[in-house]
């Protein structure tokens, strides 16, 4: 089988599942990985980018185990560090339950959102690269106690770095923003591949006054719902993008 089988997966969804939460495009302009071994031949290999092409994917070609690498970095220790923080939090609240409504519409519920993906899922992929998310694991924790470190020794000049270079790295990225704790006002829209698609959204919104931030195709839909992300200036901007576009009948994600 190895000289016949390519591993691959779309880097689309959200913490939903289901087939009540499918969606027609889901994999439109998403990025879908493949991970043939040396052994499969090349025109093997180019058959299923055409495939992955015509279904309107990108496809990525990746060797398996730096995948594996990747993905437990970028998307496996993101869950963890999710759900260990959700049950750190469910621990050690007060009897009050303070904690829980107090982040219940701040950035803490932004960054844990992922922690309401399916544990079924979660739990095979923690067992199935357990390996690399061991090692993983362990030298974020470093990190971690790096961190500790510098706040025990109240290291100013350290600090300001830790939170500078992580800002900057992170603006870095196609359509980054200042970051998970900031307001963000932005909403998440599917949309055919179809040519004038976002002008169409573009013109409908200027007709009507609605100021655009940012606009952007999301390659990478892993912890996102919506083809097309677009931010807004203000709150009253973004509720009003939403009821306008729907009316038009575009099916919107809130954040």
């Amino acid at each position: 089988m190895e000289a016949n089988f390519i591993g691959g997966h779309p880097m689309a969804g959200s913490e939903k599942s289901g087939f009540m939460n499918s969606k027609a495009h889901l994999i439109e302009n998403a990025y879908y990985i493949l991970t043939p071994s040396a052994k499969v031949a090349e025109e093997k290999v180019d058959a299923y980018k055409d495939f992955v092409s015509s279904l309107k994917a990108l496809p990525v070609i990746l060797d398996y185990h730096e995948h594996d690498h990747i993905t437990g970095t970028i998307s496996h220790l993101p869950h963890i560090i999710a759900s260990t923080l959700v049950n750190f939090v469910h621990d050690t609240d007060s009897k009050e339950g303070m904690m829980k409504a107090l982040a219940a519409g701040g950035g803490f519920k932004d960054i844990t959102r992922i922690a309401s993906s399916s544990p079924v899922m979660w739990q095979q992929i923690c067992l199935k690269n357990s390996e690399n998310i061991s090692q993983i694991l362990g030298e974020y924790i470093e990190a971690l106690s790096h961190a500790k470190n510098l706040v025990d020794e109240g290291n100013e000049p350290a600090l300001y770095a830790l939170f500078e270079n992580s800002k900057d790295y992170r603006n870095s990225m196609p359509n980054g923003s200042a970051g998970p704790i900031k307001k963000q006002f932005a909403l998440y829209c599917d949309i055919i591949d179809e040519t004038g698609g976002i002008a169409t959204i573009a013109t409908i919104l200027a007709s009507n006054n609605i100021s655009i931030k940012n606009i952007g195709i999301i390659h990478n839909r892993e912890f996102e719902e919506g083809v097309l992300r677009i931010e807004f200036y203000d709150e009253d901007s973004a509720n009003r993008a939403s009821v306008l576009l729907q009316k038009y009948r575009y099916v919107i994600y809130e954040v």
